[in-house]
């Protein structure tokens, strides 16, 4: 299957898109203003590969979900799948 984001491009060639870096997993689509949304749990989910799940979430928090680049920044949602703390 391809991934959302080859998708995305093929979709709209003349859109300029703004993606995060290493959490092509967790997009979900883009909204009609043509800004990229992701899963939160999901890229909870991609950043406990490498680190524990409060580290993870810290991380997000204020190093992802909290950043501002600008008016194509990403929108980060929460889903009600995807995501166990176990």
């Amino acid at each position: 299957m391809e991934p959302n984001k080859e998708k995305i491009l093929a979709a709209y060639p003349e859109e300029e898109f703004l993606f995060a870096d290493g959490f092509d997993e967790a997009i979900l689509g883009v909204n009609q203003e043509m800004v990229i949304v992701y899963s939160i749990p999901k890229i909870i989910e991609i950043l406990c590969r490498d680190m524990e799940y409060l580290e993870a979430v810290e991380h997000f928090d204020y190093n992802i979900g909290g950043a501002y680049v600008g008016e194509k920044t990403p929108i980060y949602v929460f889903t009600l799948d995807g995501l166990s703390n176990s």
